[in-house]
């Protein structure tokens, strides 16, 4: 199709979107030359991300909705198999792609001799990187290696992110990501399952290294009205304003959702690369970090997301919501995420089933836990739990050194899951803040009623009220513990 016929297919498209759905063979009568219908909807297609078009499964363009994207559950298309109490397994689809891969460069006999040790030292190596808080260089094994650890878990963590997400009302129909530091394709592949058939995704991801291959290989399928792009740029040299749009017609490119999954660790100068995201987020889109839940990565992003809400314009929307108005937390904040576990994929069985030598430790290659520290970060002022305590009725965390061996009434978020092991009758224990704390502060359960369930059963980031919890210095943490015993109520302020 020539310039003039684009153009032709363009104009009616323009005028018709605001009078009925456009069909492409109909506007092919009005085009110069009347192409076939297949090269008109090529074009609309292409000029969808434009003029906010939608594919219908019937092949006609209507509109995008206005409305903020509504996901009923975590189910996707054919790849799905996500199940509407969480994420169940790996979906079927792409761990046949990703073997597809494996297969291509290695044999079908990949898990076995040879490659298969490489595989397996290149995950090792991956580990060790990662407890020791260094960087990794990825070339094309080392990135078939972090596929198969980590493509099933970040795919898990990032449906559950992008549930929340939705729930909040915070993703548009109109959806325009940015995906620095892409990798695998974890994220986006939760992306896309979880978008709704009527929903409009122009998707960035910046990823240089060879992982960007497997990344292109598992968007292949993606949906008719998603729009991906793969650029293969360091994200510190990526300029956001290239691909990017305003909705009101600015210069600047704006996105609604900042994605920098499991990147964070790789940067060398992780805050100023995302000061520099985040002045090209909309104005009430947001900023996700997300990272592995070990110790290192997991406190070196709550550190990243500090540094950000120094700036005024930045607010931390999610979990760890600042409650006292000026106070900021410096604590460690070892904050992390707990879902159920997914089923073992395939690929990660029969590699770590082929292990072999006294040094394999079985279920050494495989890993179906769902753990992960995150951030959602805001420009807009907004704040998942907008609660502001009475400093008449309850206490600071800031100021719990003055209220050692007393009761008193707190009002705190709950950071965690239980970090205590009850199978050897330990107590329940859990990590709270507010966020002025100035170390870390630790709800212990030492007597469940009635009255103080809501500690256990409370949601990871949920509000909670304490009233007459017993404050005690404990010298192993170098932290307070808060003793919920049966003189203590605590209730749950908010999901």
């Amino acid at each position: 199709m020539n310039s003039e016929q684009r153009e032709a297919v363009r104009e009616n498209a323009q005028y018709l979107r605001e009078v009925r759905p456009i069909d492409p063979e109909e506007i092919d009568a009005y085009v110069p030359g009347q192409p076939h219908p297949a090269a008109v909807r090529e074009v609309l297609r292409e000029s969808a991300p434009e003029f906010e078009l939608v594919e219908r499964a019937d092949g006609t363009f209507v509109p995008v909705s206005n409305e903020p994207l509504a996901l009923a559950d975590l189910a996707g298309d054919d790849f799905g198999t996500v199940g509407s109490e969480g994420v169940e397994a790996f979906p079927e689809g792409y761990s046949c792609r990703l073997e597809d891969r494996l297969v291509a460069r290695y044999g079908p006999g990949w898990p076995e001799g040879e490659s298969g040790d490489r595989l397996r030292e290149r995950i090792r190596e991956l580990k060790r990187a990662y407890f020791a808080g260094r960087s990794v260089e990825y070339d094309a094994e080392t990135a078939l290696a972090y596929a198969i650890y980590h493509l099933p878990d970040y795919y898990a963590a990032m449906s559950y992110l992008l549930r929340d997400l939705a729930a909040d009302g915070l993703l548009p129909s109109h959806l325009r990501v940015l995906d620095i530091g892409a990798g695998v394709g974890g994220p986006a592949l939760a992306l896309f399952d979880a978008l709704p058939d009527d929903a409009l995704c122009e998707y960035h991801g910046i990823e240089p290294s060879p992982a960007a291959d497997p990344l292109t290989h598992l968007l292949a399928d993606a949906g008719r009205n998603t729009h991906s792009t793969v650029h293969r740029e360091r994200a510190e040299a990526f300029d956001p304003a290239s691909e990017g749009a305003s909705r009101d017609g600015g210069e600047n490119g704006e996105y609604d959702l900042l994605v920098f999954a499991n990147v964070v660790s790789e940067l060398d100068d992780p805050v100023s690369v995302a000061e520099r995201y985040l002045s090209h987020l909309a104005p009430d889109g947001s900023c996700l970090l997300l990272a592995p839940a070990d110790r290192e990565t997991a406190i070196g992003l709550r550190e990243v997301e500090r540094a950000l809400a120094r700036k005024d314009e930045v607010t931390v929307y999610a979990p760890t919501v600042r409650l006292w108005p000026g106070e900021r937390p410096t604590d460690r904040c070892w904050s992390f995420d707990v879902k159920p576990d997914i089923e073992v994929p395939g690929f990660q069985r029969r590699l770590d089933d082929a292990a072999g030598g006294p040094d394999h430790d079985p279920g050494e290659f495989v890993n179906a836990d769902v753990q992960y520290a995150y951030s959602i970060l805001r420009t807009d002022g907004k704040r998942r739990i907008e609660f502001t305590p009475d400093e008449h009725r309850v206490a600071k965390l800031a100021d719990s050194e003055a209220h050692v061996s007393e009761r008193i009434d707190i009002a705190a978020i709950k950071l965690s899951h239980s970090l205590s092991d009850e199978s050897e009758g330990a107590n329940p224990l859990f990590l709270i803040g507010d966020g002025s704390q100035e170390v870390d502060h630790y709800a212990v359960l030492t007597r469940e009623t009635a009255l103080n369930r809501d500690l256990r059963e409370a949601s990871y980031g949920a509000l909670l009220s304490f009233e007459n919890v017993l404050v005690l210095w404990n010298d192993d943490e170098n932290g307070y513990n808060l003793v919920v015993d049966d003189e203590t109520v605590v209730d749950r302020l908010t999901r």
